[in-house]
């Protein structure tokens, strides 16, 4: 990574940076070797939980997780992604899903759920997962219609889920269904231990950037109210307050992309000779080279600016910073990978160049934890509030 000199922002603190550097020299070690998986559904399983297996093991998982003081590190996981993300997709994926999966937990857990579940994410053993969307409830989660009825000392969850990450391959699953009255306010959340009966996958979802994605089918699985999150109703409170944390980390991950986008663009430019000169050597390449350097530190900016100020007040809400932290750096970070690949030409769309890859990884992150245009929306209803009249 050929730009450091952002780990001695004030938004970091000397911990922050010692974490990087060794995160840094860990995942070139660890991570980069491990290279692609083949295709198919069972080589990315099986990549995935070798690359929980190997971050558990080595305790970089511990930052998915609330610390002694009992709350998220938002800086270190932003720093976890974007390291992470800048080697390979999939362990950015991997180390994403611990957090974002027993988010609610580590947020809105009791004791007893907290102590139960989160030491085995920490530690890799567990592989988690969240469980929103559906066909027709992404965005508008108000249009939910997956159930959680009572019944007895338990709830009878019905419906289906949709771009699932980690189906099949968590442990246990955040489910949010509706448990009372039409819109947001009638949704609760429940931790759901994926070999429950009545709960299966019911398909796997193939994305161009290939990853443990599908669809869970609910059949009166019984899971028991200790299980439920909170109180009921609580369920969209729940999920907003994750996203609060994860959605700067989203940002983070395309941060990653696209510092290894501009890294593959300036040794391109350099080893590249046209018309007898390097092609970095052409104005029209430092003026690509320029702009791309912008979009990163601009981005990084607002990612860690995020991350700060929810650390400062871990029970605020930065829903505001947040949003404009991951709409900002998801759709420069396209930009910049996107002009990477034309500086390769041709090379840079064929299968295999890690530009290609990155072409492909990153644009799914303009979509999942809020769309690009909600993120809009969002931060427009928070400058609307905090103006007034």
């Amino acid at each position: 990574m050929a730009d450091q000199t952002y780990l001695d922002w004030p938004f970091l603190s000397d911990a922050h940076k010692d974490f990087a550097v060794r995160l840094r020299r860990w995942a070139e070690t660890h991570v980069a070797p491990l290279g692609e998986p083949e295709h198919g559904d069972a080589a990315v399983d099986a990549h995935c939980r070798e690359l929980v297996r190997l971050m558990g093991e080595a305790g970089w998982l511990k930052s998915s997780v609330p610390g002694e003081n009992g709350h998220l590190d938002v800086r270190r996981l932003c720093l976890a992604r974007e390291i992470f993300g800048y080697h390979s997709g999939l362990a950015d994926f991997s180390f994403a899903m611990q957090g974002l999966g027993s988010g609610p937990i580590s947020l809105f857990g009791s004791a007893e759920q907290k102590a139960h579940y989160l030491p085995r994410v920490a530690t890799g053993e567990a592989i988690a997962g969240f469980a929103i969307s559906e066909r027709n409830a992404g965005s508008d989660v108000g249009a939910m219609t997956s159930t959680a009825t009572r019944d007895g000392a338990d709830y009878l969850l019905n419906g289906e889920k949709t771009w699932i990450s980690n189906a099949g391959l968590a442990h246990q699953y955040v489910v949010f269904a509706r448990t009372g009255d039409a819109g947001t306010k009638g949704i609760s959340a429940f931790i759901v231990e994926a070999d429950r009966p009545g709960l299966s996958v019911s398909e796997r979802i193939a994305v161009s950037a290939p990853h443990p994605l599908g669809s869970l089918r609910f059949d009166n699985c019984r899971v028991p109210a200790t299980q439920m999150l909170g109180m009921p109703g609580e369920g969209f409170k729940i999920a907003m307050a994750t996203l609060d944390v994860f959605r700067s980390t989203v940002g983070a991950a395309a941060l990653g992309f696209a510092r290894r986008g501009l890294d593959e663009a300036v040794r391109q430019s350099r080893q590249r000779q046209i018309f007898g000169k390097q092609l970095a050597d052409f104005q029209l390449t430092q003026a690509k080279i320029a702009e791309m350097a912008l979009r990163v530190d601009a981005a990084a900016l607002l990612i860690y600016r995020a991350a700060w100020t929810k650390d400062r007040n871990p029970t605020g809400r930065v829903t505001r910073e947040a949003s404009m932290a991951k709409l900002f750096a998801t759709d420069e970070g396209q930009q910049v990978i996107d002009q990477a690949l034309q500086l390769f030409g041709g090379r840079g769309v064929v299968s295999g160049n890690v530009v290609e890859g990155l072409y492909r990884e990153i644009r799914a992150l303009r979509i999942y934890e809020g769309t690009s245009e909600v993120q809009k929306l969002v931060i427009a209803a928070n400058v609307f509030a905090s103006t007034g009249d």
